[in-house]
């Protein structure tokens, strides 16, 4: 499979899980306990697993759903983006180092 038509299957994977989201949001709220699991564990890990996949790789993204899952699951939600902020920071600072070590 190509590189155009692998983006396009995760874009396409993106959008459509972004849909719960999206009721998740706008539902009145006493539906939002029906919705909340389904946000929560499936559809934030897919659009991160997608996301992450399309702009860094499929090893970023796994560890990106990995942390997000275990920093929710053990802290709350402050803890999960917080996991991802240090990871995007942990991920800059590699690909410097990378570039000055091949100078």
């Amino acid at each position: 499979m190509n590189n155009a038509a692998k983006r396009s299957i995760l874009r396409w994977i993106h959008l459509i899980f972004a849909i719960p989201i999206v009721g998740y949001v706008y539902s009145p709220f006493e539906e939002l306990p029906n919705y909340a699991p389904v946000a929560r564990f499936v559809s934030i890990p897919v659009l991160i697993l997608s996301g992450f996949w399309m702009y860094a790789g499929v090893f970023f993204a796994i560890i990106g759903v990995a942390l997000w899952l275990s920093a929710y699951y053990l802290s709350g939600y402050g803890a999960a983006i917080l996991s991802q902020v240090a990871l995007f920071i942990a991920r800059k600072t590699w690909l410097v180092i990378r570039v000055r070590h091949s100078k």
